[in-house]
C-alpha cells in the first residue's frame, strides 16, 4: 500500500544554502562608507587575525578555496611533473590544483571508518614507492563532507618519508580533530567560504600554516607577487610569477560575519542530521556515514549509504524521485579516476569509492531548512523505497 503521493514542491529546496547570521551587513556597510571596496581594508586584516586566533595559525585571505589550493602545493615545492598523492573520493578542485603546477596525482582510495583517505594504503603505497626510490613530492588530504581525515596516522606518515602534508579542509571549517581545527593540523591547508558552505563570503577562501613566512609569500603571490621598490615610488618591480587571488574588503566583511555564527551553524546542521538519523530508523537499508573516532563531524552535508543487499532501490532511483518533488540532492563525489578528464592517472583501489558514489546520497542539509521541510524530504525517501518496491512486486 504506496501513501497518498506527496506533492511536487512549489519552490525548490537546495542541498544547502547561504544562512545569514545578522552583522554581515554592517561590515559590508562599513566597507562602503568607507570606500574599501578593493583587496584591501579593515575587513580583510580583521577577518585573517579572527581566523588565526579561531585555527591557532597564519592565516591569509584569498578569493576562493581553489586559489588556495592552487597556492598551498607552490608552496610545498610542487612543480612540473611532481607526483602529489591524494583522495579519489573528492571535488575536481583538489586534482586540478595539482594539474594547475603541471603536477601529476596520484589517487588513492577512501575508508570506511571516514569516508577519507585511507592510511593504510597511503602506508602500503609510500613504502612500495620509497623501495624503488620514487616518493611522490607531496600528500594531499581532503576532509569530506565536515568529516576528519586520519589525521595521526597520515601525519606520522608524512612524517616518516619527509613528505610535506597540504589539507584541502574546503568542506570541513567547523569541524574537530582531537579538539583542533583540520586543516591547520598539517603544514597547510585550505577553508572556502563558497556560497554553498557551512558559512559563506558569496566566495572567498582562507590559507592557513603554522609556518608565518609562507603564508606571508602565498599573500604577496596572491597580488600578483609585487617585489618591495628600490627607488621607493611604487614602479610595480616583479621578480616572480603572481596571481589575482586577493579576497575583497567587501567580501570579508560578509565572511566576518558569518565567523560570528560558525559554532551556531555547526550546532544546527548536526541536529539536521540527527532528524534525518531519527526520521529514516525504519528504512534500516539507508546508513548514516559514521562520525569517525577523535572527532566532531560538523555535518555540512548529511550523507547515507544505501545497503544494496538489503535494497530493492538504488541511491539514483531516490535522487530522481526527489528531483521530481523539486528536492535537490546528490550522489557522494564522482572518483577522479572515472572523471574523463583524469582516466589516465594512477589509482590506487578505488573500489571503496566507487561505491560510496554508486551507493552514497547527501540530503539537503541548510541550517535554515525548516524542520516540516525536513520531514518532507524524510518522507519522500520512505516513499520512493515504497513506489518501487510496489512496482517490483507488481511486474
Amino acid at each position: 500500500m504506496i501513501d497518498p503521493p506527496l506533492e511536487r514542491l512549489k519552490e525548490r529546496l537546495y542541498l544547502s544554502v547561504p544562512h545569514m547570521g545578522g552583522s554581515e551587513l554592517n561590515y559590508v556597510r562599513d566597507a562602503f562608507d568607507t570606500n574599501w571596496l578593493s583587496t584591501v581594508g579593515p575587513n580583510l586584516t580583521a577577518l585573517e587575525r579572527e581566523v588565526e586566533a579561531l585555527v591557532g595559525c597564519s592565516a591569509a585571505a584569498l578569493s576562493s578555496g581553489t586559489a588556495g589550493l592552487h597556492l598551498a602545493l607552490r608552496l610545498v615545492g610542487v612543480g612540473e611533473d611532481d607526483e602529489v598523492v591524494t583522495p579519489t573520493l573528492s571535488f575536481a578542485a583538489s586534482a586540478n590544483a595539482i594539474r594547475y603546477l603541471g603536477g601529476v596525482p596520484v589517487f588513492l582510495d577512501s575508508d570506511h571508518a571516514t569516508w577519507n583517505m585511507d592510511p593504510n594504503l597511503l602506508e602500503s603505497f609510500l613504502k612500495k614507492r620509497a623501495a624503488s626510490n620514487r616518493l611522490p613530492k607531496a600528500v594531499m588530504v581532503v576532509h569530506l563532507f565536515g568529516q576528519p581525515a586520519a589525521m595521526r596516522e597520515i601525519q606520522q606518515l608524512c612524517d616518516r618519508y619527509a613528505l610535506p602534508l597540504v589539507e584541502d579542509a574546503a568542506e570541513s571549517l567547523g569541524a574537530l580533530y582531537e579538539g583542533k581545527h583540520p586543516g591547520a593540523l598539517a603544514d597547510v591547508g585550505v577553508y572556502s567560504f563558497n556560497g554553498n558552505k557551512m558559512i559563506t563570503g558569496t566566495t572567498g577562501g582562507m590559507l592557513v600554516s603554522p609556518n608565518g613566512d609562507w603564508v606571508a609569500k602565498a599573500r604577496s603571490w596572491s597580488s600578483q607577487a609585487l617585489d618591495p621598490d628600490p627607488e621607493g615610488v611604487s614602479n610595480y618591480v616583479h621578480s616572480e610569477l603572481g596571481y589575482s587571488y586577493g579576497m575583497s574588503n567587501v567580501v570579508a566583511g560578509i565572511v566576518r560575519g558569518q565567523l560570528e555564527v560558525l559554532d551556531q551553524r555547526v550546532t544546527q546542521r548536526r541536529r539536521v542530521f540527527e532528524r534525518y538519523v531519527q526520521g529514516l530508523e525504519s528504512l534500516p537499508e539507508w546508513q548514516p556515514q559514521p562520525e569517525a573516532s577523535r572527532c566532531r563531524h560538523s555535518r555540512w552535508l548529511s550523507c547515507f549509504l544505501l545497503d544494496e543487499s538489503r535494497s530493492s532501490i538504488t541511491a539514483y532511483d531516490v535522487m530522481r524521485f526527489l528531483a521530481a518533488l523539486n528536492v535537490e540532492s546528490r550522489p557522494v563525489w564522482r572518483p577522479m579516476h572515472l572523471q574523463p578528464l583524469y582516466q589516465r592517472f594512477e589509482v590506487v583501489g578505488g573500489e571503496v569509492a566507487e561505491q560510496l558514489n554508486r551507493c552514497g546520497i547527501c540530503l539537503p542539509s541548510s541550517s535554515s531548512m525548516s524542520a516540516e521541510l525536513q520531514s518532507f524530504v524524510v518522507e519522500a525517501v520512505k516513499q520512493a523505497s515504497k513506489t518501487r518496491l510496489t512496482l517490483m512486486e507488481q511486474s
